[in-house]
């Protein structure tokens, strides 16, 4: 089972996203747990409160170490007695980026997972400091907190979570499960404003498909993300399909790559 608690001053935004789809689905299957804390919920003044001015001055409000370091120890604690360890991520701009490898490590986790969600202008220094998180970044901009990430690694992770998806053939095809980008995909009626879907799909012929299929995922990948290539090692399939796709003038350049031995 893939379980996170997750540390929030906002635990409304997340219901409406767990109730539904797959993520629900893998809850009822008893495959997924995420328990969703109230950081307010571990402070020890009558208001509440999480957040304070800055030291040093500056605008906006950063939030308290004590509600933080006191939630992530009675997670810590509940973990412990039930002979568990726990994990503690930390979304935000300083982390490493989110990658297709670190999301199928962590559904493999078999510890709980913490994720911790800063908000306002950002969380004390010490709160790093005493738990050394593993920070993660969705990418070079900034959110207004840290629960949509949070939601994006719940639902990253869980979906490679065997039983999860429907069919456990889907999150083998997808874009990045092997560092390329997915081929396209059609559906019924077989043309629509005159667009018709390619004859190999139609043609029943299974090896076909298959290599049809991933020449285009090389292809989509070579002309919309070619970082994923560069120092990909390619098999020695994979190099006549990009060859012919060189041949047949549908990309342009070479691309420096390497072969599997």
């Amino acid at each position: 089972m893939l379980r996170f608690d997750v540390l929030t001053l906002f635990p409304g935004m997340f219901a409406p996203v767990l109730t539904h789809s797959m993520l629900k689905r893998g809850q009822d299957k008893g495959l997924l747990t995420v328990k969703v804390h109230n950081l307010r919920d571990f402070t020890t003044d009558r208001h509440k409160v999480v957040d304070d001015t800055p030291y040093g001055g500056g605008a906006g409000m950063v939030m308290k170490a004590e509600p933080i370091l006191q939630a992530v120890a009675a997670v810590r604690s509940e973990a412990q007695a039930q002979g568990e360890d726990i994990r503690v991520l930390f979304p935000t701009p300083h982390g490493r980026p989110l990658t297709q490898p670190y999301v199928q490590q962590l559904a493999g986790e078999p510890r709980r997972i913490v994720i911790l969600c800063g908000h306002y202008e950002g969380v004390d220094e010490r709160v790093r400091l005493a738990l050394a998180p593993e920070e993660i970044s969705l990418g070079d901009y900034v959110l207004t907190g840290g629960e949509l990430p949070a939601l994006v690694l719940i639902d990253a992770a869980a979906r490679l979570v065997p039983g999860v998806l429907g069919d456990p053939n889907s999150a083998i095809d997808e874009s990045f499960s092997d560092s390329l980008l997915e081929y396209p995909q059609y559906t019924r009626p077989a043309a629509i404003e005159g667009i018709a879907v390619p004859d190999i799909l139609l043609s029943g012929h299974h090896e076909a498909i298959r290599l049809w299929r991933r020449k285009q995922a090389l292809r989509s990948t070579y002309l919309r993300r070619p970082d994923l290539l560069k120092d990909r090692m390619l098999t020695s399939e994979d190099r006549e399909l990009l060859d012919e796709l060189m041949n047949e003038g549908l990309l342009t350049a070479p691309l420096l790559r390497r072969e599997e031995g």
